[in-house]
């Protein structure tokens, strides 16, 4: 069984409903497997927790349809139920056929979608807005509504029998206008689900109301009729460990594909998850990942953990492997900006970092690699994304180098991004593994001795 969440245009509650369903649906006994479409962070931290299994992405710029529905497949392997949360509107994509958009993932797939409707100041025009989504794209079959922000019976009554008049839609649920189970956002979209369990009630909250206020039965019926894909691929043992890869994995640092984790320990890691907060040494390892977050609302903490900045920066002086992406970039500069205010970081790298209002480098990114590095080869076009209010000032560019010309997005400066410096890598692009199987091996061959680097030093 699949189907995909969507809606016409973002903000119309596509993750506060996918949250309800997998939570109500999970009441139910049964097993809910997560997707997002899109290079997203955010939304799959909190659907991994309503799920209980690792939420994975689906984005058809990072991967070929034929791989897109291996992938897809793989992941739903010992899951009832494979529930895909779009991303922005049905339609909205790359260019004018809506090329990577939620549509093409759907179609991609075969499978059905139930479109959110924010009823907010809406009656009869929702059917028409339903009525022209549903007769847009002959390859996307749009199989129900869910009305959201729905303000009271008689409002439900009119949008119900509307849609279901002019569309022949049966509309499956409404959700009513309530606070319980909205759950607080920031600058880069929702709060991340790690950074604070007391907002997890509103999990609990939304699925109650999915339970009270959703047909289950009837959208459990639409997401059963489909057709077989293709089985994915087995799952692999991983090999045994050849080296100790540390990750900062904690409130500030949540922004890690589960796909680029698992190829790391298909390259022969063993992850070793370390606390940026409260950890006050690095143990014993190799080398080390710092993905994205939000280390500037923990700017505070990971000052005054004075002892673990003092050891990054002392291993990368002495030539450990680092690979680091935005938030990770941000942690070993020397100092960042953050609300008026300076906090000092490990200190790794010759720069500072500074907070802006407006986001500096925001959506997909292609990166050309030039010249030479062990992290990944010279010439390789690099897919990615990017989304940071950060930028980079008072780098010493006499002290580094640069992995990426920048093709697509901003990166540092708009022109680069990936400073080399010692054994370390670190830039905005957020890379996503399957794309480039060499990252992951490179990255544990280079901590297991196995690769050399240019060393670069003040």
């Amino acid at each position: 069984m699949r189907l995909v969440i969507a809606a016409p245009h973002g903000r119309s509650g596509k993750t506060t409903i996918t949250l309800g369903l997998i939570v109500a649906l999970r009441q139910r006994g049964l097993v809910v497997q997560p997707f997002k479409k899109g290079p997203d962070f955010i939304d799959p931290s909190w659907l991994t927790l309503a799920a209980g299994r690792p939420c994975r992405n689906l984005d058809l710029y990072f991967l070929p349809p034929e791989k897109l529905e291996q992938h897809f497949s793989a992941g739903c392997r010992g899951a009832d139920l494979g529930l895909i949360e779009g991303a922005m509107g049905l339609f909205d994509g790359l260019d004018l056929e809506g090329s990577n958009s939620t549509a093409a993932i759907a179609s991609t797939l075969k499978c059905p979608v139930i479109l959110v409707i924010d009823a907010v100041r809406m009656t009869r025009s929702a059917a028409a807005m339903v009525q022209g989504f549903q007769n847009f794209d002959p390859r996307v079959r749009i199989a129900g509504v869910i009305l959201n922000q729905v303000a009271r019976p008689r409002h439900e009554d009119m949008l119900r029998r509307s849609i279901e008049h002019y569309t022949g839609l049966p509309v499956l649920g409404a959700l009513p206008k309530k606070r319980d189970f909205v759950i607080p956002d920031r600058h880069l979209g929702l709060i991340p689900a790690g950074e604070n369990e007391s907002i997890h009630a509103a999990l609990v909250a939304t699925g109650a109301a999915i339970a009270a206020n959703v047909d289950l039965d009837a959208m459990l019926a639409i997401a059963s009729q489909v057709p077989a894909l293709p089985p994915g691929p087995e799952g692999q043992q991983p090999p045994l460990p050849q080296v100790r890869l540390g990750i900062f994995q904690d409130r500030a640092f949540t922004f890690y594909y589960p796909e680029n984790l698992e190829a790391l320990e298909q390259a022969g890691a063993q992850v070793i998850t370390i606390d940026s907060l409260q950890d006050e040494k690095l143990p014993a390892i190799d080398g080390l990942y710092i993905g994205g977050g939000f280390p500037e609302v923990f700017a505070g903490r990971l000052e005054a953990n004075v002892s673990l900045r003092q050891a990054v920066k002392g291993a990368v002086a002495e030539g450990m492997p680092v690979y680091a992406e935005c938030g990770g970039l941000m942690y070993l500069a020397r100092r960042l900006n953050y609300q008026g205010r300076w906090y000092e970081m490990s200190g790794a790298l010759p720069l500072d970092v500074t907070m802006s209002s407006r986001p500096q480098g925001h959506g997909y990114t292609t990166m050309l690699v030039e010249g030479d590095s062990p992290f990944l080869s010279r010439g390789s076009l690099i897919k990615g994304h990017e989304f940071h209010h950060s930028r980079v000032i008072n780098l010493d560019r006499r002290a580094v180098r640069f992995l990426y010309r920048v093709q697509r997005g901003f990166g540092i400066d708009g022109r680069v991004d990936g400073i080399l410096y010692n054994r370390v890598l670190a830039g905005y692009n957020h890379l996503y593994a399957p794309t480039h199987p060499e990252w992951a091996a490179n990255l544990v061959g280079l901590a297991a001795g196995k690769r050399k680097i240019k060393t670069v030093t003040l």
